[in-house]
């Protein structure tokens, strides 16, 4: 239940360069480190195991960067958004950075399901002459194979410009398509029809916004 005393500031960060190789576990015990370096007033949890009152959004997958992700943080004393930042700041990596603060409100959607919308762009190894989108993508949960339909996750079309590649993935409360899933499968299956060579991999891979 949201505590109508805290206040709940919404941070904005990057997350780049070698950093993008944590786990999400990885990432959120930093940024936890940074926040304590920046001496903001978080609240604490009750209970026998109190911890830190900070809800982070949706995890990216080992090896995806981000441009746009986000945490919220629960204060218990009102700091300037500007200054919260600039602590933020100092306290925080150059590959794990915070880019802007703002308050919202404290029954505000939980940062996990805030942005359901995710834009992702890859940058291939080359470019290829065409690419071919998978119909399905198998996967395995639980040491379990499911199979996925790419139009039941893909908004809007794949875009090509060179060795760039632009696509936007929603997840839903039944589940959702992992961005990296999806590049594996898309990229061999381009290979596959013979519009590019073998070894065609993502050279980098970001997750450039997200929205409701």
């Amino acid at each position: 239940m949201a505590d109508p005393r805290l206040f709940r500031l919404r941070v904005t960060f990057r997350e780049t360069g070698r950093l993008a190789l944590l786990s999400h576990l990885e990432v959120a015990r930093a940024l936890e480190r940074s926040v304590r370096r920046a001496g903001l007033p978080y609240a604490v949890s009750q209970g026998f195991s109190p911890h830190m009152r900070i809800a982070f959004g949706a995890a990216l997958p080992v090896g995806v960067g981000g441009t746009s992700e986000f945490f919220d943080l629960f204060l218990t004393d009102y700091v300037a958004p500007d200054k919260a930042l600039a602590a933020l700041q100092e306290a925080s990596p150059a590959d794990l950075y915070p880019t802007a603060t703002r308050y919202i409100e404290p029954r505000d959607p939980a940062a996990s399901v805030a942005c359901p919308v995710s834009t992702y762009e890859v940058e291939l190894s080359e470019a290829p002459r065409a690419l071919v989108v998978p119909e399905t993508v198998t996967v395995v949960r639980k040491k379990k194979e499911k199979t996925l339909v790419v139009a039941d996750y893909l908004a809007g079309s794949v875009t090509q410009e060179g060795a760039r590649v632009t696509f936007t993935l929603v997840s839903k409360p039944t589940g959702s398509l992992r961005a990296d899933a999806f590049v594996r499968e898309l990229l061999a299956a381009t290979v596959a029809e013979g519009y590019a060579a073998e070894g065609l991999r993502p050279v980098s891979f970001l997750r450039v916004a997200q929205r409701g």
